[in-house]
């Protein structure tokens, strides 16, 4: 169907008219420049100014990386404190085929304890953050600050009642069959509860009650409008946990350290061995602090496009 629009001649330099478009009642009114304030109004040495100290910013908080990336491709006859700024002369592998062998231990430990326990919490997550959004049941007022209060409670505060509870129950060290990442595991997945838990009731709350309505007449229950509905719009939010809780987890030296038989240490405490030396080789720490960032690096280029989506999930509803 073609919609006609009114037209009215204009005049032109020629002589000549030429039809001009009148505003619809749906067009949005055009900007008028001189309604903005003076000062808000970019200018050529504003905008200057602005992009050279983000490019300051930025290269300030790249320094560090730039030093890591620099000294694991160094020869290491070439890696010394007096020349860490220096460009290698030559590519060299050196520092990673030495460190390699001392992570590699660490690494398949550090999967087997992240990749679980970051599904199962935001899954347990999920599922909280839905029923907490969408159901009320006595008390639902108070559950959700209770869970919401174990953001707030640090690691060092209850490290001591965490490991005797483990040690009583057979999960620590050389007393769980695992070697104590059992037992590791299921303090993550505990740890990360509250946060996933706010996470995904912030996205639900944002889900249409219709939705829900629907699915109730056709005979659907909670678990069956879980799974089939609330979980496979979820992923933004899944993004979110995901991210947080592997990031958590393969970052964690404490508990590992507490909680792990030496066969069982995550890829943290292995890297703390190669650089928390008497001598330490420079170009194997920092080839070795590169090669432990890969993972969490792959999880935020894989899942970054959903990140900032979950992290809005809920907040910008219209009222």
């Amino acid at each position: 169907m073609v919609r006609a629009t009114a037209a009215v001649p204009r005049s032109t330099a020629a002589g000549t008219s030429r039809p001009t478009r009148l505003p619809t009642p749906g067009d949005a009114p055009a900007a008028d420049p001189s309604s903005t304030p003076r000062w808000q109004r970019p200018g050529p040495v504003r905008t200057t100014v602005r992009y050279v100290i983000l490019w300051a910013l930025a290269a300030f908080f790249l320094m560090p990386v730039y030093v890591l990336i620099v000294t694991s491709f160094k020869n290491p006859a070439d890696v010394s404190v007096t020349r860490i700024w220096e460009l290698p002369t030559s590519l060299s592998f050196d520092n990673f085929s030495a460190v390699l062998p001392k992570l590699s231990s660490g690494f398949r430990n550090s999967l087997a304890l992240s990749v679980p326990a970051s599904l199962v919490s935001a899954l347990l997550g999920c599922a909280n953050g839905f029923v907490l959004s969408k159901f009320r049941f006595p008390l639902s007022n108070v559950v959700f600050p209770l869970i919401l209060f174990g953001i707030f409670v640090p690691y060092q505060a209850v490290i001591i009642p965490v490991s005797q509870t483990m040690t009583a129950v057979g999960l620590r060290g050389s007393g769980d069959a695992t070697g104590g990442l059992l037992g590791l595991m299921l303090i993550h997945i505990i740890y990360g509860l509250p946060i996933t838990t706010l996470i995904f009731r912030n996205h639900f709350v944002s889900m249409p009650d219709a939705l829900l309505e629907s699915a109730r007449l056709d005979g659907a229950g909670v678990l069956r409008t879980w799974v089939d509905l609330a979980v496979p719009l979820a992923k933004p939010a899944f993004a979110v946990a995901v991210i947080w809780q592997f990031t958590s987890s393969w970052n964690d030296f404490m508990f590992g350290a507490m909680m792990t038989s030496r066969d069982s240490w995550p890829v943290t405490i292995a890297l703390n061995n190669v650089a928390g030396g008497q001598s330490v080789p420079f170009g194997q720490a920092m080839a070795g602090a590169l090669l432990v960032s890969l993972p969490t690096l792959a999880i935020y280029v894989l899942l970054g496009r959903f990140f900032m989506r979950g992290l809005l999930a809920g907040t910008l509803q219209e009222r």
